[in-house]
């Protein structure tokens, strides 16, 4: 989660949410690089947090076969797609797949749970439009770069027509935001929505809360263009953890019947990695879901 690895050099998008999330082959190389990674950096003032990580230890300490034995895990249905949708059932038929390989692992499926009003929580803490323009902005005035704002490089024309995130906080996003009342509202909306969660896990004694990383199967390059598929609305389900300020990891869940990918996503309480770690450890030994790319040759060591 945001505030483990420092942010200094990293491109912000929303800079209170971004974090340089490794992203790996297994699970112990993103433990590994975690222990690695983790810690202050006078330059990121958001690392103070790491003294929070201490009673921790290692990450690699956490990687258990056993880690879903006796775990209570939450399943989130409010984050799944509709069945009817022809891109998301193959989704849910690996999900449930994988929730079947929990309980087998020893876990306690609380099934459902639910977070007060997902969808209104979400909509309501995305920043992505009102904040973006003013970090991207504040990252290029440090840097020598061939633009120096947001606005510079949209009237240049030089970026991708696909890329509408960006179209939209370039034409619609405020470069200050001292009395910008929604973006205050926003940001406070955030910490009740983390609020939500944690008593989710509270109540219900959780250990962690699932979903899958993505609600519908990768589209293709055609449904994109023809716009099919949006970046404000497209049913990620990764914002939960980043609009929430909490951990999370996701791993391979298995492939559709048309061999496409499909993820799984465990979200825990902020600065609770290692329990993550645990669980994503034990699944991952007990599926091996991973299927190496076809186009790059294997990695040694």
């Amino acid at each position: 989660m945001p505030g483990l690895i420092s942010r200094t050099g990293v491109s912000p998008l929303v800079s209170q949410q971004d974090t340089a999330g490794p992203m790996t082959r297994t699970v112990r190389e993103t433990a590994t690089l975690l222990d690695v990674l983790v810690g202050y950096d006078a330059r990121d003032d958001l690392t103070g947090n790491t003294e929070l990580t201490a009673v921790h230890g290692l990450y690699t300490n956490h990687l258990l076969a056993d880690g879903f034995d006796g775990a209570r895990v939450g399943v989130l249905r409010d984050g799944f797609g509709d069945d009817e949708n022809p891109a998301a059932a193959p989704v849910n038929d690996v999900i449930e797949r994988a929730l079947t390989t929990m309980r087998n692992l020893g876990a306690t499926l609380v099934d459902p749970v639910e977070s007060p009003d997902l969808e209104t929580s979400l909509e309501e803490t995305m920043l992505y439009i009102l904040q973006s323009k003013r970090d991207l902005n504040a990252f290029l005035e440090e840097r020598e770069t061939p633009v120096d704002s947001v606005d510079e490089l949209y009237e240049s024309g030089q970026y991708h027509d696909i890329l509408d995130l960006f179209i939209g906080f370039a034409e619609d996003g405020p470069a200050d935001l001292t009395d910008n009342l929604a973006y205050w509202k926003c940001r406070n909306a955030q910490y009740e929505f983390q609020q939500n969660i944690l008593n989710v896990f509270a109540s219900h004694d959780l250990d962690a809360i699932v979903y899958p990383d993505v609600q519908v199967v990768p589209p293709t390059e055609d449904e994109i263009r023809d716009g099919e598929y949006e970046t404000m609305t497209f049913a990620t389900n990764t914002i939960i953890a980043s609009q929430s300020l909490c951990s999370a990891v996701s791993i391979p869940a298995g492939c559709t019947d048309d061999g496409l990918p499909v993820g799984l996503e465990l979200l825990g309480r902020p600065f609770d990695e290692p329990t993550l770690l645990e669980l994503g450890y034990s699944f991952e030994q007990a599926t091996d879901h991973r299927q190496p790319p076809e186009t790059t040759p294997p990695l040694s060591n």
